[in-house]
């Protein structure tokens, strides 16, 4: 057997990869359309009034780097339940 066909076939079967497949990609745009969002509204009034760009910046990178982070995690979930389910699925060791 192929290794694709291997890899295909373990992953059409294994429903927990495909949810963290899933929840990688949900969780990454979302975080950062939310975040985009949330500093997009953002405005400081007084004496913070031309420090708001700056604080912008910054916030939205903050909200970058959770999104690669749940990417970088729930990826890191898929990998591991696909080794685990390739292993009961094709009985390897």
């Amino acid at each position: 057997m192929k290794w694709t066909d291997e890899f295909l076939v373990v992953l059409a079967y294994s429903s927990k990869t495909q949810l963290a497949i899933i929840f990688a990609f949900v969780f990454f745009f979302g975080t950062l359309l939310l975040g985009h969002y949330f500093v997009s509204i953002t405005t400081f009034h007084g004496v913070l009034a031309p420090m708001t760009d700056v604080i912008r910046a910054k916030l939205e990178h903050r909200y970058d780097k959770v999104a690669w982070g749940l990417l970088f995690a729930f990826t890191m979930l898929a990998v591991k339940c696909y080794k685990k389910d390739r292993k009961r699925f094709l009985g390897y060791l």
